[in-house]
């Protein structure tokens, strides 16, 4: 028996939207991780970009469960000293929502070339609004 590996021309890119609005920060990120990297698709393979092309709108609605607004912390560093910057949930979503989801897909994708390619295929934003009409997304539920 051979593998069946797919070639660029049998993988079929879609995109797809999802409304962030009501849905918990970690399972909208799962989701958005699995459709990035095609694992829901006959053809995926680990080391290929199989996945579609996904449109996050929404984001300052998203949810998080327990003390996380208040405990969970985003933590940068310019690298002088002195200018390490925290910022809490709560203020993160209220500068940088689209950041917010961001980081918890990144966190799902691996940490590789693949993953950063497949990282440029996420769209997010913190409203309704998106400039993406032309590729027709469909909507994705679960």
């Amino acid at each position: 028996m051979r593998t069946y590996i797919p070639k660029k021309d049998d993988i079929v890119r879609k995109w797809w939207l999802i409304d962030a609005e009501g849905k918990t920060l970690g399972r909208l990120a799962k989701e958005v991780a699995v459709l990035l990297r095609g694992k829901n698709k006959k053809v995926f393979t680990p080391f290929l970009d199989t996945g579609d092309f996904v449109i996050v709108v929404n984001a300052e609605k998203v949810m998080v469960t327990g003390k996380k607004l208040e405990e969970k912390i985003y933590r940068s560093h310019s690298g002088y000293l002195g200018n390490l910057k925290e910022l809490t949930l709560k203020e993160m979503l209220k500068r940088h929502p689209e950041k917010v989801v961001q980081d918890a897909v990144w966190g799902m994708l691996p940490k590789n070339r693949l993953g950063r390619k497949l990282y440029r295929k996420l769209k997010v934003y913190r409203g309704p609004d998106y400039p993406h009409q032309a590729q027709k997304p469909k909507a994705y539920n679960f």
